[in-house]
């Protein structure tokens, strides 16, 4: 049987899919229209009518994997302690980085550039984490300037999630890895007098733990 020629949504998510899977697994040059369209059992013309081309194609696994992790982590809903909130888009990151590898891998394995002096868009990813950062200043959680605060949030979630990814830290070291290195992160950020309340919540939690003879 030949292949399709009909250039439908089916033929375009194939297409999108096969490109995320290479993208992941493969080098960038080895994603060529023919190789792609090979896969996804359509025609190089497909590529080129759907997409315009290869590097329309890439585009469209880049949207795609944006759109993602925006709608994850903007899923997030606010409460009224803002480094609970912080906590919990870091969640929504590393859960939607572990439910979705491969566009995880493309949108930050060279395809997606980041730029952190970059002008940020409302469907950013990054937007979310900002808004969640201001907010903290702004009550006095966190001191600091904001960019920085989100790249170190950033670098420690995408450290772990790559370790993650590649099979490194198996699900228990994982899982305490995660709280542990966030929490950490979110600490450094805080201002003198929250730092202080947490360590004192901490400091009472170890005492309460401890064995009694």
């Amino acid at each position: 049987m030949g292949r399709p020629r009909t250039n439908d949504q089916a033929v375009k998510e194939r297409l999108v899919l096969c490109a995320t899977e290479m993208l992941a697994t493969g080098p960038r040059e080895s994603v060529t229209v023919r190789a792609v369209a090979a896969a996804a059992e359509a025609s190089t013309a497909a590529v080129y009518s759907l997409f315009g081309g290869k590097d329309g194609l890439i585009g469209a696994v880049r949207d795609r994997a944006v759109a993602g992790l925006f709608q994850d982590v903007s899923a997030v809903q606010t409460s009224a302690d803002s480094l609970a909130d912080l906590y919990a888009l870091a969640v929504a990151y590393r859960r939607w980085g572990r439910g979705h590898s491969h566009l995880y891998t493309v949108l930050f394995g060279g395809v997606q550039s980041f730029d952190p002096s970059g002008e940020v868009g409302t469907s950013d990813p990054i937007r979310p984490l900002l808004t969640a950062i201001d907010r903290a200043l702004a009550e006095s959680v966190l001191v600091g300037e904001a960019t920085s605060i989100a790249l170190s949030i950033w670098a420690t979630l995408h450290g772990l999630v790559t370790l993650e990814l590649a099979g490194a830290l198996d699900a228990a070291t994982a899982e305490a890895a995660f709280g542990a290195a966030i929490g950490a992160t979110l600490r450094g950020w805080t201002t003198l007098a929250v730092f202080r309340s947490l360590r004192q919540v901490e400091l009472a939690t170890d005492h309460r733990s401890e064995p009694r003879c």
